[in-house]
């Protein structure tokens, strides 16, 4: 994934899913195998596969892909579901995942192999969410599949409400959250990585938005409509500002966060999760630190801050929206969880 992979423009659109392989046949190519087959995606431009080898590039039972564009690792996916691989490993950053998952969900549909991630990108919050240790080797990865070593999550889906197509991630956001995005590139370029980059960048929005004045683009809202699609009502709001205005939102369905944080309280269900801040008043800009690991309460929510435990929502956006570290364009657009997902972990 060389080139375009990471610029999007609009939801992509593949194949239709008559085109993915049946169960039975992934099962056949499986029958009788004495080891393994592993299918690689790996992205030589991630932070810390630059210049390095791949691992296990020469045993027989490991195929190691680079595709250079979203058709290309769509096909390239393709091409693994017919030889019926046993695991899936991405060996990049939380984009690389990012991109995997939607360019393989009319792949795999719901029937995805095993998944083995190996962290190589700047921030890698999915490892963080894993339990992942940051040098994790393939080696360690197969060992521990062997060993039966898993956990469950589920994608965030982003489909395009008038025009389909869809996205996979884990991490979504949007208002503030995309100048947050942006400075955790600029901590990145000062080498800060990880977990530091992640508390650098909020603390760069704290202080932007705590002392900027009206106007300070940190400190502007945007049309945000959230609708439960269940109930078929809108997600609370309180506070000043427009009804149809929101500051920052985010979505995700992690458990575990960088630095311990638990921006969801400290009793979060699994699953799709909201956090939102209707207006970016002062005190409550201050209070994000204490927020982000665990505040909470009645006054908070009066105040305009408040979290959601949702399935299927519902966004008309102003502003474009965040996907783990990549923007798509303002539109109408359908949040739901995506299929369930096997990870090996220690």
């Amino acid at each position: 994934m060389n080139g375009s992979i990471y610029e999007f423009k609009s939801m992509p659109h593949f194949g239709s899913s008559a085109q993915r392989p049946s169960r039975g046949a992934s099962a056949r190519a499986r029958a009788g195998r004495a080891v393994p087959l592993v299918g690689i995606i790996r992205n030589p431009r991630s932070h810390r596969n630059k210049g390095v080898a791949a691992e296990m590039a020469d045993c027989s039972n490991i195929l190691t892909e680079t595709p250079a564009d979203r058709p290309a690792l769509h096909a390239t996916l393709s091409g693994f579901a017919r030889r019926g691989i046993d695991y899936l490993v991405i060996d990049g950053g939380d984009g690389t995942v990012r991109d995997v998952l939607t360019c393989g969900t009319d792949v795999f549909g719901d029937e995805w192999p095993r998944l083995i991630v190996l962290p190589k990108g700047k921030t890698n919050a999915l490892a963080v969410d894993l339990g992942l240790p940051g040098e994790w080797t393939l080696t360690e990865a197969l060992a521990a599949a062997h060993r039966g070593n898993q956990r469950t999550r589920r994608p965030l889906r982003i489909t395009d409400a008038d025009k389909g197509g869809s996205v996979q991630g884990f991490i979504l956001g949007t208002g503030m959250f995309t100048l947050c995005t942006e400075a955790g590139q600029e901590a990145h370029r000062f080498g800060a990585f990880n977990s530091f980059a992640v508390g650098l960048s909020i603390m760069t929005a704290v202080l932007q938005s705590l002392f900027g004045r009206e106007g300070n683009v940190w400190r502007a809202s945007s049309r945000t409509r959230l609708i439960d699609r269940v109930t078929g009502r809108a997600l609370r709001r309180t506070g000043p500002g427009k009804e149809d205005e929101r500051y920052l939102a985010i979505a995700t369905t992690f458990e575990r966060f960088p630095l311990g944080a638990r921006p969801f309280g400290r009793n979060a269900a699994p699953g799709l999760k909201l956090l939102v801040l209707d207006w970016p008043r002062r005190f409550l800009v201050a209070l994000i630190p204490a927020i982000m690991f665990g505040l909470g309460g009645r006054l908070l929510a009066r105040a305009g801050f408040h979290r959601f435990s949702v399935t299927d929502i519902e966004m008309d956006l102003e502003g474009a929206f965040i996907l783990d570290g990549e923007a798509f364009p303002a539109g109408k657009y359908i949040l739901d969880e995506g299929p369930q997902l096997d990870f090996v972990i220690p």
